[in-house]
């Protein structure tokens, strides 16, 4: 599996199966009994890897697979944070940019009034440098959680036979 360079944080695959989806959704079922290195939960044609909760840290990727029929059997797979750790950065990344907005807006009215405007323009400079911030912060986390990836990875393969 090759994880780009990309500016992507929660890489995504596509993958053609060599067997019906439903054997596919079986096969994790009856692994998830067994399995003890990883939690594997399915939802109808949705399908959870996570790293067990004892061994978790605030990084730990989780894999979501979706196993479909269309012409023929196919796997999407998703690497993400876990949703409490994504919804936290989208919500962040939702607050900077209302205040950033909203310190756009700032500037435009002092600039209408012929009022100061390095505030407004400072405001705006911190709010486009805590973005970076957070948006490194989450490439560092897709770094730090890399290894685990893979291992999310050659379990489905495993699982599958592939």
């Amino acid at each position: 599996m090759k994880i780009s360079k990309d500016i992507v944080l929660r890489p995504r695959f596509f993958q053609d199966l060599n067997m019906s989806s439903e054997n596919a959704l079986e096969a994790f079922e009856k692994k998830s009994k067994t399995c003890r290195e990883f939690t594997v939960s399915r939802i109808d044609h949705h399908v959870f890897i996570r790293i067990p909760k004892k061994e978790q840290h605030f990084w730990s990727p989780q894999l979501h697979l979706e196993i479909y029929d269309n012409d023929k059997p196919t796997l999407k797979g998703l690497f993400g944070p876990s949703p409490t750790v994504w919804t936290l950065f989208m919500f962040l990344h939702f607050i900077v940019a209302g205040l950033f907005t909203t310190a756009g807006i700032w500037l435009y009215a002092n600039i209408s009034l012929d009022q100061p405007i390095i505030f407004p323009i400072t405001s705006m400079i911190v709010l486009f440098i805590t973005w970076f911030v957070l948006y490194f912060a989450g490439r560092l986390g897709r770094e730090a959680g890399k290894k685990e990836m893979y291992a999310l990875y050659s379990f489905m393969e495993e699982t599958l036979d592939v």
